[in-house]
């Protein structure tokens, strides 16, 4: 029914393209009109534009004028003049929701319509890509269009100091990766001084891959970590004693299996929850071997921990499909482009627990210090968009988490390629035989193959088979990354035969009869050119060094022989029927399958797909339906003979969206818990910018002062009418020696009746004011508020980091209320709100404290110290993390002051924060 009444009325996305014609046909209409203006009088457009809006005109008021300046300034430099479709997707763009363009159509320039738009507002644009290659690739080679039009460009990768990365942020448009954005931003929170703050706020992102980096990296928080305690040898023990159990894997788990005391198990595996569990006997293993009376007991709950991560290392992670070992490390292999992910680490101990399982050095624990989920951050933005060649099976996803709407873009040319049904076998080495059979047939007649694995197993695997077969083909897989670019380029040449694990993202076209500009560069290399100079033969970056110079003329030749070769070995391709792309299992998500599909039939390119999958594949076997197995076990079918059942290509589609919805359920978990943590996270990020921005804290000190007198006599005051000497005596007692003398206000019993509660607490204030006063007078009215600056902003920061730990330690316990009828996260949000409050009356305390107790060296150096030693690292609900390199403090001098605000030289301070062996 549903697909009857869009052939009636259309969808959603046709009914949006209707309605954005007319500003299309605008912008078309000035294209003759702005050939004929001098290069000069275009860039003076920049100038118009910025001043009709500065008197009161609209960016929408203005946006056919501008893409027509834009689309005519790309044809002037880059020798592209945007298409139509492109028009449309850089509409989509600026009204802040997500552009659906397939692979080949040119996103990269479609971003520089919106963005040279919004720019014009003069409060910044950040495009966002995926990795530094294409961000620095992105920047030098459109920021040359923006640059003609009078516009600045910024870049912020990986390896940009922080002195330039403020002025990359001041630029108009601004490149740069989803990490280092996310980075910045804490990194901005953790700042003593205003100029250590790189970024200016948050108006206009465009994300490239925007399904990759706001669903997929979603799962990741960024967190910047310091250094926790050591690496106990914990991990070691409990690992040697995990690698002697019996593990049984299941499809499913029966809630009392791991119960049932005759089960032959000592940890049950669910592979569809990814969970495991010990069992009764497990258990009972456990107390004997670490000789302990009750496993659960409270007091074991550390070695119940290390107990848990290590059976998920060795019954869940698998070597060679969820991480690789290279050069004595773990690395961790995305499971959406099977790419290696160096220098990020699962958290909560299950990277230690693999390392010890793989017998590799076990790295120490860290302690996080800031942290944020990418929903999150880009929930900053006032205006968010993005593009990708696959968004629509996310739809609700991006709906309800980013209130973002998809529209997709028909393509420039007509889509050409052929998808074919699903073949479904028996088996796994049925499935096998056939995928084997159906690339013979292919390469007999030169038609380029691209085949899709799940994992390096598995490509080795089928790579095998082929090698028997005496088939010449790529392997792409993790292990072999450093060439990706150049066997993805290669892949669509006559004859080819490339297998890879997932395609997602890999950012580089498959041209038919193979890829120019790598040919090219492989003679330049063949030439004896440097890497260094090669990438710098097809770079974009305004140069006036000779050697680059006469590179890049090198390219450009051996470029345009390529071309006119490609040519005639393209149209061979043609005949052959295109790309063939032969996925050998269903992705969990229907959305890697569709970009595995989509490096075919780019531009109107002829192609071919087809899925070939068993009844053994992980997806039907832990998702697919009892019937469907039954009924294909009742039919007797042999293994090589492909079952075409309608049927089960409903079944699989089924399972598919089960996976997506369970997954999505996931992603949501994690951000309503990460949502309570925001609220925090924006009361104290606001603070700490207040105390930045060099507002005058004198008055919230002495609220505070005052604050937290009040509390301590109303506190001890209860239900009583007087206090008692003896409670008014534990009331200040957190005063005495700040700004009480030992014995001052020693009031008696009889005494005290004279006075209420407000009357003690007033005496109190005046001590505290008087001394206030004489400090301030004997510090002199800058140094003062400096030293009130520099105190609550690192006892806003201790308490925070140790609040973020709390929160963590509270998040993972708090599934358990589920068994009580309690809502987890409502639970958590009613606790994290009351651990919150007491952080805050803790930070007033500490403040007070601090700063009456402060002793200021005037005269000498003041050496500003960070608060941490830092290092950027991302972790996950899932457990992931990704790390950046430690920026360390200086050592501090036996004769400085000691950074924690006492006033006292290093050596004399009794502080423990900065007295470890390390300082």
């Amino acid at each position: 029914m549903g697909n009857i009444l869009k052939k009636i009325f259309g969808t959603s996305s046709q009914k949006e393209l209707k309605a954005i014609e007319p500003l299309v046909k605008k912008i078309e209409a000035l294209e003759e009109p702005y050939k004929a203006l001098t290069d000069a009088e275009l860039r003076a457009k920049t100038d118009e534009f910025k001043e009709r809006l500065g008197h009161g005109e609209t960016l929408d008021d203005i946006l056919p004028e501008a893409f027509a300046v834009c689309r005519e300034a790309s044809w002037r430099v880059l020798g592209m003049r945007p298409y139509r479709v492109q028009l449309i997707g850089g509409i989509i763009l600026h009204q802040g929701r997500i552009a659906e363009m397939k692979t080949g159509e040119g996103k990269t320039l479609v971003a520089t319509l919106p963005a040279y738009l919004n720019a014009l507002a003069g409060e910044g644009v950040h495009i966002v890509t995926v990795n530094d290659y294409l961000a620095k690739r992105d920047s030098e080679w459109m920021g040359k269009v923006y640059r003609f039009l009078g516009l600045t460009v910024g870049l912020v990768i990986h390896e940009v100091e922080p002195g330039r990365r403020r002025a990359s942020y001041e630029a108009d448009i601004t490149y740069g990766t989803n990490n280092e954005f996310g980075f910045d931003y804490l990194r901005d929170n953790m700042a003593i001084y205003k100029q250590e703050m790189v970024q200016r706020g948050h108006s206009f992102a465009i994300v490239d891959e925007v399904d990759s980096i706001l669903i997929d990296e979603a799962r990741t928080p960024l967190i910047i970590s310091g250094q926790g305690d050591k690496s106990t040898q914990l991990y070691q023990v409990v690992d040697a004693f995990v690698s002697r159990l019996k593990a049984k894997k299941v499809a499913s788990v029966d809630t009392k299996e791991e119960e049932d005391e005759s089960i032959d198990a000592d940890y049950v595996v669910d592979e569809k929850a990814r969970t495991v569990t010990l069992t009764a006997r497990g258990i009972e293993k456990a107390e004997k071997a670490f000789n302990i009376e009750n496993l659960a007991d409270p007091e074991n709950t550390t070695l119940s921990h290390h107990i848990n991560q290590a059976i998920r290392a060795w019954g869940l992670m698998r070597r060679d499909k969820d991480y690789v070992v290279k050069d004595g490390e773990v690395i961790i292999v995305d499971e959406f482009t099977g790419r290696l992910m160096y220098g990020r680490r699962y958290s909560e101990g299950l990277h230690q627990a693999i390392e010890a399982k793989e017998k590799v050095e076990v790295a120490r624990e860290s302690k996080t210090l800031a942290t944020i989920t990418f929903q999150n951050y880009f929930r900053l933005y006032t205006k968010l968009s993005g593009m990708t060649g696959t968004a629509m099976t996310e739809e609700e996803e991006f709906n309800s988490i980013y209130e973002l709407d998809i529209v997709e873009i028909p393509t420039n040319k007509p889509l050409a390629r052929v998808d074919n049904p699903d073949v479904v076998y028996k088996n796994e080495p049925g499935k096998l035989r056939a995928v084997v059979a159906q690339i013979e047939e292919c390469h007999a007649k030169g038609q380029p193959v691209l085949v899709g694995t799940v994992s390096i197993e598995k490509s080795e695997e089928l790579s095998d088979m082929l090698r028997r077969k005496g088939i010449k083909h790529n392997v792409l897989n993790a292990k072999f990354h450093e060439k990706e670019a150049e066997i993805v380029a290669q892949a669509g040449k006559y004859g080819a035969v490339t297998v890879a694990t997932n395609m997602a993202g890999r950012g580089t076209d498959i041209m038919l009869g193979g890829n120019a500009e790598f040919l090219a560069k492989n003679d330049l290399r063949k030439a004896g050119l440097s890497d260094e100079l090669i990438a710098e033969s097809t770079g974009y970056a305004d140069t006036d060094d000779e050697e680059i110079l006469n590179a890049r003329k090198l390219f450009a030749e051996a470029e345009a022989k390529y071309k006119e070769e490609i040519k005639e070995e393209a149209e061979k391709v043609r005949a052959a029927g295109g790309l063939f792309i032969l996925g050998t299992e269903r992705h969990e998500s229907r959305r890697i399958d569709n970009q595995l599909r989509g490096r075919a039939g780019r531009q109107g390119d002829p192609g071919e797909s087809r899925f070939y999958l068993s009844l053994e594949d992980d997806i039907m076997r832990l998702f697919g339906s009892e019937r469907v197995m039954n009924m294909m076990e009742s039919l007797g079918v042999d293994e090589d003979t492909p079952i075409e059942q309608k049927m089960l290509s409903n079944a699989i589609e089924s399972a598919q969206k089960r996976v997506e919805s369970k997954n999505f359920q996931t992603r949501k978990t994690v951000l309503e818990y990460d949502d309570v943590m925001n609220t925090q996270r924006k009361v104290i990020y606001e603070q700490r910018r207040k105390v930045l921005d060099g507002d005058n804290l004198k008055d919230s000190v002495q609220n505070m002062i005052a604050t937290v007198i009040s509390d301590a006599v109303h506190g001890h005051m209860g239900e009583q009418k007087h206090l008692s000497a003896e409670d008014f005596r534990a009331a200040t007692a957190p005063f005495r020696g700040v700004f009480l003398a030992p014995n001052d206000l020693a009031l008696t019993d009889s005494e005290l009746e004279q006075y209420s509660a407000d009357d003690l607490a007033d005496m109190v204030k005046q001590r505290a004011a008087d001394l206030y006063a004489r400090k301030e007078k004997e510090l002199g009215e800058p140094l003062m508020r400096e030293l009130e600056r520099v105190i609550m902003l690192r006892v806003v920061d201790e308490y925070w980091m140790d609040n973020i730990d709390a929160m963590t330690e509270l998040r993972q316990g708090i599934g358990l209320r589920a068994y009580g009828q309690n809502d987890p996260v409502v639970e958590y949000k009613r606790e994290g709100y009351e651990m919150f409050e007491n952080m805050i009356a803790a930070i007033q305390e500490e403040t007070v404290r601090r700063l009456f107790l402060a002793r200021v060296q005037v005269g000498g150096e003041v050496k500003r110290e960070r608060v941490a030693k830092v290092t950027g690292e991302s972790g996950a609900a899932d457990g992931t993390v990704k790390k950046q390199p430690v920026k360390k403090a200086d050592k501090i001098g036996r004769n400085d002051p000691c950074p924690c605000g006492s006033g006292l030289k290093w050596k004399k301070c009794t502080c423990a924060e900065y007295h470890s062996e390390e300082n």
